[in-house]
């Protein structure tokens, strides 16, 4: 399934590498590009720091290659506060596909995003849907909790936790616990494990009548590939039922995929104005003297604003 690939993945990188640097420039680039690829499966794989997401987001490859799928995967890594680049560079544990012809893997830096995803990262899978891959993979940074909008990219979210967690699901459960298409729980061969599935269970059960779709739970071992194959399984049922009862879902996704998109243009071209006004200066400087406080200035932003849009 190689030749459905519409870039070679050198062309590729450089072009990842240009969204990443110069994303208003890319947009022209972007639209005439683009092109929806409904049979491409994005799945999305989130969770704490240490739950082994890079291990298991390696065997999940290797099970799509088994079967002659092409896989890309963009993996979301925390940024140098030096350089906005990622720290970690393309994932060690992965190294084994970084010859296979049918598997393209970019690291990019999360920049400061507390969402979990890099920036640019819609318009970087967007790309990679246009190049035609049959599988995408995003693979988030650990930061917990905030670690949501990985939601308005992915098909298939799986949530990879481990035992021994404790206390720490009840913290989760009231935001990133509730975006899971599939718990995953690895180093299901530690201790703990009975108690955070019946943990997962009993969240799954509390919140059982309004899901359309009920997780499973799905006990691995990445590092010595168990579970792995029930976890195929748990995927492929997924895109069954999102072909058969998706469609709300699609819509969903796409509108807070383009919610997304219009916050982060909208949000860069603001502050691109104000710079350019020299208003953040003036504002700092009334600050310090004292002379006006956060919220006056709050005000006054929101008024230019409405004057910009005509409203």
């Amino acid at each position: 399934m190689e030749n459905r690939i519409a870039f070679d993945f050198r062309s590729l990188a450089k072009l990842i590498t240009k969204i990443e640097n110069d994303r208003a420039g890319s947009e022209e680039l972007l639209m005439d590009l683009y092109k929806e690829s409904p049979e491409t499966t994005v799945i999305g794989i989130t969770g704490p720091p240490g739950a082994g997401k890079s291990s298991l987001t390696d065997r999940i490859i290797a099970e799509y290659r088994a079967l002659g799928k092409t896989v890309g995967v963009v993996a979301v890594d925390p940024s140098s506060p030096f350089t906005g680049g990622a720290i970690l560079g393309d994932r060690i544990r992965m190294c084994d596909h970084s010859t296979d012809p049918g598997v393209f893997i970019r690291s990019m830096g999360s920049r400061g995003s507390l969402g979990g995803l890099a920036p640019a990262t819609i318009d970087v899978l967007n790309l990679m849907k246009s190049a035609g891959f049959d599988v995408l993979i995003v693979e988030t940074v650990g930061v917990g909790q905030s670690e949501i909008d990985v939601m308005s990219i992915a098909d298939t979210v799986l949530l990879v936790l481990v035992p021994g967690m404790g206390d720490d699901v009840q913290a989760l459960k009231a935001g990133i616990m509730e975006i899971a298409d599939i718990f995953v729980i690895n180093k299901a061969d530690k201790d703990g494990k009975e108690r955070l599935a019946a943990e997962i269970n009993m969240i799954i059960q509390l919140n059982r009548h309004r899901l359309a779709w009920e997780p499973p739970v799905v006990e691995t071992v990445a590092t010595e590939n168990k579970g792995i194959s029930m976890l195929m399984d748990r995927i492929s049922e997924r895109s069954v039922w999102l072909k058969n009862n998706g469609v709300q879902v699609k819509r969903d996704k796409m509108l807070n995929q383009f919610k997304h998109m219009a916050l982060d243009r909208i949000g860069a071209n603001i502050l691109a104005i104000l710079n350019e006004g020299g208003m953040f200066t003036r504002w700092i400087s009334e600050l310090e003297s004292g002379k006006s406080n956060p919220y006056r200035a709050m005000k006054e932003l929101i008024e230019n604003l409405k004057i910009k849009w005509g409203k």
